[in-house]
């Protein structure tokens, strides 16, 4: 039997051992593989599930199993014209997952919250060297040009990117542990934080207040979140503008008032009178603009009242020039005009909030995800995204 000195000898020599290790649990389906696979874009319109070796952490990363990612309209340009010239690039940030390895020296996430295995988290950005782009500052940057993962070129690593059964996150990301929300709720972080932002951006002009008549142009995923953003803050005056009714049915579900279809009306003076009808007569006290058409940006403009307000958030990419004119569109109205584009840092902290109010309020935001698919059928979802034949396209990892 030994005794007490060789005890402690024992004990000394095991925690040297450990020193400087990184702390692991198994994962969900049990150990963690040697080897994780990625959908790799290889070219046009073509991911290839591809396998590779899941490299040894440093101290400040962490591994995530990977249990869902939505499809964003990004993905779904560079899937299908290659806009950055990113290919061959692992593609998908609306991702989230578990945490099943952490390097030594992770202890909280971005807001100070405790971080362990097994927590679920979100990432936002990888933070670099631009001192505007901090976690609490004054909103005085967007994150649009930040790095992000799902739209970094490839390298040695490879993991990238959320659609993958795992991703390494590296030392100097924001992370946020956000346990205390569904998976689907989770899926649906980044592209709610976009609307939060843009709501934000709105209320700088002063002119967006809780008695507000809006108008929401676009009912695709963004315009339906701002909705529901818009209902979270009290404003029950809500008009819905779009082409197609079952969208405008499902605007109508997330808080929106009334709703125009504009495929029943000829010529903007028709659609004006239309939306003014909804409104008791009155044009809009302030108007989102959520297509990324020109067109629906030259027509916004006439439905919103003299001294009212517009945040323009529809155009993520370049759609091209809208048609204006700018003395009876913006100066005889003194329309107020903001842009919105991405988010801070502050906004998607303030978007896990936003999720559980509208989850209390019964907003159906789960239903947003109108089709899920696995890894494997990643070509799928990407052309059903493009089909617009759905809403929020997610894969999901069984």
């Amino acid at each position: 039997m030994a005794n007490t000195a060789q005890i402690e000898e024992i004990v000394k020599q095991v925690l040297a051992s450990l020193e400087g290790t990184t702390v692991s649990a198994p994962a969900a389906s049990g150990n963690i593989p040697k080897v994780a696979h990625v959908a790799m874009l290889t070219e046009l319109e073509k991911f290839e599930i591809q396998e590779y070796p899941i490299p040894e952490l440093g101290d400040d990363d962490i591994l995530v199993k990977v249990e869902g990612c939505g499809v964003c309209g990004t993905d779904a340009h560079e899937f299908k014209r290659d806009p950055f010239g990113m290919i061959p690039v692992v593609l998908g940030h609306e991702g989230t997952g578990e945490i099943v390895k952490m390097g030594k020296n992770v202890k909280k996430d971005s807001t100070g919250k405790d971080l362990k295995v097994g927590d679920k988290i979100v990432t936002s950005v990888i933070f670099g060297d631009d001192p505007e782009i901090t976690m609490f500052d004054l909103n005085k940057q967007n994150v649009g040009h930040a790095d992000i993962y799902g739209l970094l070129p490839d390298d040695k690593v490879h993991l990238n990117g959320w659609f993958a059964d795992y991703l390494v996150v590296r030392g100097g990301s924001s992370v946020f542990n956000v346990s205390d929300l569904d998976l689907i709720s989770r899926i649906l972080i980044e592209p709610c934080a976009v609307l939060i932002h843009a709501v934000e951006r709105a209320k700088t002009t002063g002119i967006l207040r809780f008695n507000s008549r809006v108008v929401v142009q676009g009912c695709g995923p963004i315009g339906l979140i701002c909705i529901a953003v818009l209902r979270t803050m009290g404003i029950n005056n809500i008009i819905a503008v779009d082409g197609e009714q079952k969208r405008l049915d499902f605007a109508k579900e997330m808080g929106a008032s009334g709703a125009v279809n504009f495929k029943d009306h000829k010529g903007i003076e028709a659609l004006t009178a239309a939306v003014a009808d909804q409104l008791d007569g009155h044009l809009a006290d302030f108007a989102f603009q959520c297509t990324g058409s020109p067109i629906a940006h030259a027509n916004i403009y006439k439905f919103i009242r003299n001294g009212g307000g517009l945040c323009e958030l529809g155009f993520f990419i370049n759609g091209g020039d809208a048609t204006i004119n700018p003395h009876f569109d913006i100066c005889s109205k003194e329309i107020t005009t903001v842009g919105s584009w991405v988010y801070t840092l502050r906004d998607y902290v303030t978007t896990f909030d936003f999720l559980k109010s509208a989850k209390k309020m019964g907003i159906p935001m789960e239903k947003l995800v109108t089709h899920t698919y696995p890894l494997e059928e990643i070509n799928e979802a990407l052309k059903t995204n493009l089909a617009m034949t759905g809403l929020k396209i997610a894969v999901i990892n069984k």
